[in-house]
């Protein structure tokens, strides 16, 4: 069982994919063959039977008519009369091929062969006396015989002997088996024919379905499958049909829900970027004003408790003078943090690589993190100011994040133009994380630092990867291009 299972899965991805109308018409030419050959067969061996039995009671009723005509020529000893009657029956019987009678010793009276007698014939029945009709089959030049010997009185007299020649049967045989393996032939063709035209009429609309199916499967909705007819292939014609319409009309209100969601999507991103370029502006405005006015305010105060510690008439106002200016200071270098964090000058007048070349240092000497910075492809000219600010803010969160979160001691940063895009990688040795799981949850349940760089990244038309694993630190890749397309309304 195991073998024919084994057998039947080796051939069925064969027989499996021959077409459907090579299947109907093999069915229907095997049944045609195996029906044909074997009714052929059952017909050649039923005639046979009855032609070598009719052959047969022909010998016998031949040989006792010749016992009985011959018994007087034999008691009166007139052997040419018995010749005669044995010639006639030769002449008269087209199978019958000869005769001859024998005496009771076995000698030949009269024989029908000519010249010569086939001495072999009689020993054909045996040696015993023939006294009951016999019938024997044999082999001759001309094909199978069959000897009927009829005894005459009784065998008193002797015995007659006929040999009837069974060409006639096979002959007939023959012509029967070639009429019938041309009505074979002939059902065959006809049954060949009756198969193309079925396999026509059901293989037609299934091709034409799997047509309407693949063009369906390839988005095009309003192609449909005609219905040939109200039986089960028709009835599954209607029903893709129908399939078809609500698939189409619900591509619609897709098509329609789409345009929406991109309309809200592309607002979205514009109000965000107008939102981030306010706070850049709002984030300049204020070092600004905290440059021109709180600096230059404290400077002063500083000014006038310096002029007042060096008044040598009051050693303890100098003294208290001199402890509030160290609390000025302390503010005063606050505050330029504070200019820093909020909006670097340089990066307004220098462009990128110098301002992240200086906060890389500032970064180095506050939070004791070795910064490798490396800047390849980028001489002096200046980028797209979103390009700029895009990548500053970035690369700013992501030391950030090493800061909190890495446990580093050491970063490499690189900043690099490789065709028509800026690279920014930010690479550190700390404890790192899995950062597959990023990927695993909703966009909401980031932290609100990572989702503020991909959106930060995708407002400006690029993209940001993050690879880290337990104990292998983290590697934050910046790609940006350097032509910033703003979002389109649809």
């Amino acid at each position: 069982m195991t073998a024919l299972r084994a057998l039947w899965g080796r051939v069925w991805p064969y027989a499996g994919a021959v077409p459907v109308r090579a299947k109907i018409m093999g069915i229907v030419l095997g049944l045609v063959l195996v029906l044909g050959l074997g009714i052929t067969w059952q017909v050649r061996q039923q005639l046979e039977a009855t032609l070598t039995s009719e052959l047969e009671l022909r010998g016998r009723s031949i040989a006792a008519d010749l016992a009985a005509r011959g018994v007087d020529h034999i008691l009166t000893n007139d052997l040419y009369a018995l010749h005669e009657l044995a010639s006639d029956a030769v002449a008269d019987q087209p199978d019958v091929r000869y005769v001859f009678v024998l005496d009771p010793a076995g000698q030949v009276l009269v024989h029908t062969f000519g010249d010569r007698f086939p001495r072999d014939l009689l020993s054909v029945h045996g040696a015993s006396p023939v006294d009951a009709p016999r019938v024997v089959w044999l082999d001759s030049d001309e094909g199978p015989l069959v000897d009927v010997a009829a005894p005459i009185f009784g065998g008193r007299a002797g015995v007659a002997r006929v040999g009837l020649s069974g060409r006639r049967i096979a002959a007939t045989l023959d012509t029967i088996t070639v009429q019938l393996l041309g009505a074979t032939a002939l059902v065959s063709l006809i049954g060949i024919a009756a198969a193309f035209f079925l396999t026509t009429v059901l293989t037609q609309p299934i091709l034409q379905l799997v047509q309407t199916t693949q063009a369906i499967g390839q988005g095009d909705l309003r192609e449909r499958a005609r219905v040939w007819a109200n039986d089960e292939i028709g009835h599954l014609a209607g029903a893709l049909n129908s399939m078809a319409g609500r698939l189409e009309a619900m591509q619609g209100d897709l098509l329609h829900q789409n345009d929406e969601l991109r309309h809200k999507e592309a607002l979205r991103g514009l109000l965000l970027q107008r939102v981030i370029s306010a706070q850049e502006d709002e984030r300049r405005r204020i070092a600004r004003e905290l440059h021109d006015e709180t600096s230059q305010a404290l400077t002063t105060v500083m000014v006038g408790l310096r002029l007042l510690a060096d008044e040598p008439s009051a050693p303890p106002v100098a003294a208290r003078a001199e402890a509030l200016r160290d609390v000025v200071r302390t503010a005063l270098d606050a505050v330029h943090d504070l200019l820093f964090e909020l909006r670097p000058s340089t990066l307004d007048d220098h462009g990128l690589p110098a301002a992240l070349q200086r906060y890389a240092r500032t970064y180095a000497d506050k939070h004791g993190v070795a910064v490798d910075f490396q800047v390849g492809g980028l001489d002096a000219e200046r980028l797209p100011s979103q390009v700029e600010t895009t990548t500053y803010r970035i690369v700013q969160e992501a030391l950030t994040n090493v800061a909190r979160h890495a446990e580093a001691r050491k970063v490499s940063l690189l900043l690099e133009r490789r065709g028509g895009h800026l690279i920014a990688v930010v690479e550190d040795d700390g404890r790192g994380f899995d950062a597959r799981s990023l990927g695993n949850g909703a966009e909401r349940e980031q932290p609100l630092g990572l989702a503020g760089m991909r959106e930060r990244a995708a407002l400006a038309g690029g993209s940001l990867t993050i690879e880290s694993a337990p104990g292998s630190g983290t590697a934050v890749l910046l790609d940006l291009p350097l032509t910033v397309a703003p979002p389109e309304l649809v």
